[in-house]
């Protein structure tokens, strides 16, 4: 068992910090907008449960973690906990600034009461600068403390998981907004987008649980494969993608051209995120190849 041994100077260190402030934040945004009602449009309903979600996991993995690290548990957990907190704080820092660009633009109510969603909003804000925060404390350590994940492959999977996670409340309401008529371009895009989430999932699981000595195949061809196939599938989601674009002139609904360009947008970035993860995955193959 771990000698817990706590000194003033764990209570000033950046990390704890940071940590705190994290675990504050998502705490007072996921409260302040509990509090209030909001419309029951499905539009608003489906991302104001997909902000709620993001503060409340973040708050909930947050705190663990930094209880962990308060008590000197973290040793006796069976995974990689260098990675797993440079993943948790890189998503963080990503999911909190999509929330806190979605919740004033599509969910708060404008003309309605306004100091506590803009308390949430702010909070939101603060959020994402925490964990921004911890992401450069954690790049900036000593290299043996640092994990697969800090490195910029590590990165680009990161963004490859958010940008799977963006799609899915668009995905959600492009079905409400779009089904008629072009029920094969969902279809074809939302089993795209599935594939490529269950990849990234898998990918973080064998990192995070220190499982890639344990693969069939070596881990740097698996994880070529895997951009192989995200930067397929991704492509196929977005050139569909630029189809519905050219198809907004025949539909006025202001919901559906918003959510198709934002879908059009996340695509691409994930695709570039994609793309070059792969170009990283092929270097590492052929350099590993003249040895």
């Amino acid at each position: 068992m771990p000698v817990i041994v706590l000194e003033a100077r764990d209570f000033t260190s950046p990390l704890f910090l940071v940590r705190t402030l994290e675990v504050l934040t998502t705490c007072t945004a996921f409260s302040l907008v509990a509090s209030v009602e909001h419309s029951n449009t499905t539009w608003n309903r489906t991302f104001r449960i997909f902000c709620m979600f993001i503060w409340c996991f973040f708050f909930t993995i947050t705190l663990l973690i930094h209880i962990l690290s308060i008590i000197q548990f973290h040793s006796l957990i069976r995974v990689s906990w260098k990675n797993l907190t440079m993943t948790v704080a890189v998503l963080g820092a990503l999911m909190t600034f999509s929330t806190s660009v979605i919740f004033p633009w599509m969910v708060m109510d404008h003309k309605g009461e306004l100091p506590r969603p803009v308390a949430a909003a702010v909070a939101s804000g603060l959020t994402f600068l925490a964990y921004t925060s911890e992401s450069i404390v954690l790049r900036t350590q000593a290299h043996e403390q640092r994990g697969y994940m800090s490195t910029m492959p590590g990165l680009l999977k990161i963004i490859q998981l958010w940008g799977g996670c963006m799609i899915i409340p668009l995905v959600v309401e492009m079905v409400h907004e779009l089904l008629n008529g072009i029920a094969w371009q969902l279809s074809v895009s939302g089993v795209s987008y599935g594939v490529c989430i269950l990849m990234s999932l898998i990918t973080l699981v064998v990192i995070v649980g220190d499982f890639a000595g344990r693969c069939l195949l070596p881990f740097d061809r698996f994880l070529a494969g895997f951009s192989l196939i995200g930067v397929l599938l991704y492509m196929l989601a977005t050139v569909i993608c630029f189809t519905k674009i050219l198809q907004l002139n025949e539909n006025k609904n202001a919901i559906t051209q918003q959510l198709v360009i934002m879908e059009t947008v996340i695509s691409s970035i994930t695709l570039l995120a994609y793309t070059v993860d792969l170009a990283f995955s092929i270097k590492l193959l052929c350099d590993r190849g003249r040895m």
